[in-house]
């Protein structure tokens, strides 16, 4: 049977077409556009014009895919943008009506159980451990172990949010960082109460931001790694941190020059980084983690 997954970011779309035999899986095809779905006034609680018309393309475009690889059963789940906008709801219909894909828009709660499950298939879990999922609207936090997912939350903090509300400097000013990282202190008090009592010893970073950590160090040291193609990185913490520190200082224009960082993440990345920083920090954790696998892995499993 063939299954797809779409996963409807607040700056990416996502498209995942595999083969199930049993419980195995075979990738036939993937993609990702960056469709900036969260463009302009995400914390006004609308989709813009320009990115309802960018979305509904782009599901276009994966529908047609759809019909070429005769999928049988196909997902499509929506995440912060689409569950926070007042026109969310017309930009489901306008899919449905434009392009016959059914969109499931997910609660922050069930985001983090379906991330828990693909950052699960990956490996990456070896013992007590904090998933964090950096998106553009929302942050999913998941506490778990090998055998069991003990807490999740999803917050309104994603970078596309804190980007539009704080990024106001070129290189990023302390004041606007003290901002971001008050912000972040005020939203994540639970977060840090459930951390301090349990203690996790690894922060697993699930694709997207952290993806592009892995990029520069292991570019940085000439590591000739395809990121996509593997599962999971154990970060040096001292490679992540000297990467954490540049990206922080940098300019705009330095980072479009950095090679491993896609446009998409040129600005947001340094959002991603504070936040990164700033959960380490405050939960006492020195060892890191990418899981490729992420959201749409979850989604795929539950397709099986």
């Amino acid at each position: 049977m063939r299954v797809a997954v779409i996963d409807l970011g607040t700056n990416t779309f996502h498209l995942l077409i595999a083969e199930t035999a049993g419980k195995d899986l075979k990738i036939l095809y993937k993609t990702n556009v960056p469709v900036k779905l969260g463009e302009g006034r995400i914390n006004d609680h609308i989709i813009i014009p320009a990115a309802f018309e960018r979305g509904v393309n782009c599901l276009k475009d994966f529908s047609h895919t759809l019909a070429s690889y005769q999928v049988d059963q196909v997902r499509a789940t929506a995440t912060s943008a689409v569950r926070s906008a007042e026109n969310g709801q017309d930009f489901v219909h306008a899919v449905k009506e434009h392009t016959g894909i059914t969109i499931e828009t997910i609660s922050g709660d069930e985001e983090a159980a379906l991330i828990y499950q693909g950052v699960k298939l990956s490996g990456a879990i070896t013992g007590l451990s904090l998933i964090m999922d950096i998106g553009g609207g929302s942050v999913e936090f998941i506490l778990c172990d090998t055998e069991k997912l003990i807490w999740k939350k999803s917050y309104n903090i994603g970078a596309a949010r804190l980007m539009q509300r704080f990024f106001k400097s070129d290189p990023l000013s302390d004041e606007d960082k003290q901002a971001i990282l008050f912000h972040i202190q005020e939203q994540l008090a639970d977060l840090f109460e459930i951390c301090e009592k349990f203690k996790p010893r690894t922060l697993i970073g699930s694709a997207g931001a952290f993806e592009t950590f892995a990029e520069l160090v292991t570019r940085k040291h000439n590591q000739n790694i395809a990121i996509e193609q593997i599962k999971t990185y154990p970060f040096n913490y001292d490679d992540y941190i000297d990467i954490a520190v540049k990206l922080i200082n940098s300019t705009h224009q330095q980072r479009v020059e950095m090679p491993g960082i896609i446009p998409l993440r040129v600005d947001m990345i340094v959002i991603a980084t504070l936040i990164t920083n700033y959960v380490l920090g405050r939960c006492k954790i020195n060892r890191l983690t990418l899981s490729t696998y992420d959201l749409k892995m979850g989604v795929l499993a539950s397709q099986v």
